[in-house]
């Protein structure tokens, strides 16, 4: 029996666990001794087909990491680096589509000072992750581009919609001088835009979200959420959504949706309370500025309505999905796995579906969380 049943699913975040040497294959001859590690001190890539040989070494093997799809994470999760793998375990899972985002990509390894390197090295990223995903329809890459600078940008996105990325992910970081809706950037929205690609803005593609002196309070600093250094802990939590909030609120208030009336996004791990709260929080700001701001008063919708026809976005598992779906109306949300990472948890469709219990959210309702609003995002017939 599949994890998932009685309804179409699409999941809107799942990710790669990369080997160490992931991109090197896919990068140009010309910067491909310049690679640092993807992973430093990681998986390598005999360790990884190690794990999935002694999966393959037996049946029984086989089939306890099936029965265990959603405990499993990691490097020791089904498919978690090994497309045909990851093609059993949608099967598995019952999941008709999938993105699939980078993990290492979202933190600073990948992060060059030489440009040329950089986007190299970014371009050898979206290679690979076309790749993993060119073998199996259900899964759909979410390619990279980097704002730092707007002319490589705009190279990049052409490149990933041409290797066929069904998204593309842009951090939600302020680019060096200029913000991500000045007209330099035109190029990477129209691109995105005339190719009926979405953006994506996902966790990790911000800054810092404390101040480091804030984690100065006299105790050892505990373990992250996955008990190592890199992930978050709750006062990072509590500020997550400081960056996606702003960075899409920027792209609502100068316009850019009025410029480039089909561009569609998504916010993805970074939960969807606070999506509540800046619906009427945008509304109020074009109320109270429109007059010192005659930019404001040139909108041709209000703010709130371009996030109901251009933006969606991901919940946690243990947010109350019922209750924001209840705020905010059908059309916002999206079903979400994190899959294979820890952070998705073991059960979030029975987490999802006990607060739509709750909150006597109905059926159809439920199929636009699951699937339709997945769909309409990218245009597909499921």
């Amino acid at each position: 029996m599949t994890y998932a049943t009685g309804r179409v699913y699409l999941d809107a975040d799942s990710h790669v666990m990369e080997t160490a040497d992931w991109i090197v294959d896919h990068a140009d001859p010309s910067i491909r001794d310049r690679l640092r590690p993807l992973i430093p001190g990681g998986f390598t890539r005999d360790k990884a087909e190690a794990v999935v040989a002694k999966r393959n070494s037996h049946p029984k093997f086989a089939q306890r990491s099936a029965d265990e799809i959603m405990n499993r994470k990691g490097y020791e999760a089904l498919g978690a680096w090994d497309p045909t793998e990851r093609s059993r375990a949608l099967d598995v899972l019952g999941f008709q589509r999938q993105l699939v985002f980078t993990s290492a990509g979202l933190f600073p390894v990948l992060i060059y000072e030489d440009l040329d390197v950089y986007y190299g090295a970014v371009r050898a990223l979206n290679r690979a992750m076309v790749e993993f995903c060119s073998e199996d329809e259900r899964l759909m890459a979410v390619g990279y581009v980097p704002l730092v600078d707007p002319e490589r940008a705009v190279t990049e996105t052409r490149f990933a919609v041409e290797a066929g990325c069904a998204a593309v992910m842009v951090p939600t970081v302020a680019p060096p001088d200029r913000s991500p809706t000045h007209p330099d950037y035109d190029g990477v929205w129209d691109t995105l835009a005339m190719a009926g690609v979405p953006f994506a803005v996902h966790i990790g593609g911000g800054g810092v979200l404390l101040p480091p002196a804030f984690r100065n309070n006299g105790r050892p600093v505990p373990p992250d959420f996955g008990g190592g250094g890199e992930n978050i802990r709750s006062k990072d939590f509590i500020g997550l959504h400081r960056y996606p909030e702003m960075f899409l609120s920027l792209l609502v208030l100068d316009g850019l949706f009025d410029r480039f009336p089909s561009l569609k996004g998504a916010s993805v791990e970074q939960g969807a309370e606070w999506v509540v709260t800046l619906l009427r929080r945008l509304d109020q700001a074009q109320d109270a500025f429109r007059k010192t701001e005659p930019d404001l008063a040139d909108l041709k919708l209000r703010p709130s309505e371009y996030v109901r026809r251009h933006l969606r976005f991901t919940p946690f598992p243990f947010e109350d999905v019922g209750w924001i779906t209840e705020q905010v109306g059908p059309e916002l949300l999206l079903f979400s796995t994190d899959y294979p990472h820890v952070e998705g948890g073991r059960d979030p469709l029975g987490r999802f579906e006990r607060s739509f219990d709750a909150a006597g959210t109905p059926e159809d309702v439920r199929r636009r969380f699951y699937s339709q609003n997945f769909a309409e995002l990218f245009g597909i017939t499921v």
